[in-house]
């Protein structure tokens, strides 16, 4: 149940809670077992009518839902819980009471579902509204990120050195690896090589190779980036991206057997800090074309 009571289940408890007792002793002794707080019993006329006596318990409670959440909800838990009623089998018309009895009861348990599934649907809706709300100050925070590495990769494309840009071309894809919580590494250096960077993504280890240079990357280097990757572990892939792209006869060469390694160009990198497409999902659609096609350079134009 949730912290608001519906007024139809409230009318129900009543009802049956006027039924299942015919005297007030154990009407009180029941509400006993089921209140914490003893003050709120004796607030009660116990002299009045015994419809009176519960409106007036009920009422009490629910107008202070959340102090007496717990009790409301005992209460609704015991009496919808009731399927025999041998305590009225000695009054007066019993069969009478006793079926009056199990009809409040079965109502306050339709009533209850009822409400249980209104109130479920509207903790869903809530939970919905509080999932987008996150969501939407994460995408902005990613989104302010994203215009920070974007204004940063404008400015190395007037760079004139050549080294500097390379080195920080790394920096860049590592927040950008950071940004997608890739758990990145920097840039390392195994026993023989150079390693521009790592991250992890869909339990699949990436190495990561960076190249910002005027002419195509051709096969050579690409073989080079390929021996690095195939030295690792088997649940190791490599990315590569070249700003300025690859050689066609490059691409077709690494394409071909088991390839290793998926490509990215400077286009594509563009579309991610355009927000045309984000860096999870590039990567993704990469490798998923490449398992299925062989194809390793997969452009976002080409999507």
């Amino acid at each position: 149940m949730g912290k608001i009571i519906s007024a139809a289940a409230i009318q129900a408890l009543k009802e049956a809670l006027s039924s299942i007792y015919w005297y007030k002793k154990d009407l009180r002794s029941f509400l006993g077992n089921c209140i914490s707080d003893d003050l709120v019993l004796s607030r009660a006329d116990w002299n009045s009518f015994k419809a009176q006596i519960v409106s007036d318990i009920v009422d009490y409670l629910c107008r202070d839902q959340e102090r007496y959440l717990s009790d409301i909800r005992k209460i609704f838990y015991e009496v919808s819980m009731m399927e025999t009623f041998t305590h009225l089998e000695h009054v007066e018309d019993s069969k009478t009471k006793i079926q009056r009895a199990k009809v409040a009861v079965t109502e306050l348990r339709r009533i209850i579902s009822t409400h249980d599934k209104v109130q479920m649907e509207s903790d869903k809706v809530e939970e919905r509204r509080k999932s987008e709300n996150e969501r939407l100050k994460c995408s902005l925070a990613i989104q302010k990120n994203i215009a920070k590495i974007k204004a940063d990769y404008i400015n190395l494309l007037t760079s004139s050195d050549p080294n500097k840009r390379g080195y920080q071309l790394e920096t860049l894809m590592h927040d950008l690896f950071m940004l997608f919580d890739l758990d990145p590494k920097a840039s390392f250096r195994t026993p023989g090589e150079q390693v521009d960077g790592a991250f992890c993504l869909e339990n699949m280890d990436y190495l990561f190779e960076g190249k910002w240079q005027k002419d195509l990357v051709n096969s050579e280097e690409l073989d080079a980036f390929s021996g690095k990757i195939r030295r690792k572990l088997d649940n190791t892939l490599g990315l590569f991206l070249a700003i300025n792209g690859f050689s066609p006869d490059g691409v077709k060469i690494q394409s071909a057997g088991r390839p290793v390694i998926i490509l990215m160009t400077g286009a594509d990198l563009m579309a991610v800090l355009e927000e045309r497409i984000d860096f999870v999902s590039l990567i993704s659609r990469k490798r998923r074309h490449a398992a299925q096609t062989g194809n390793i350079l997969l452009e976002f134009s080409q999507f």
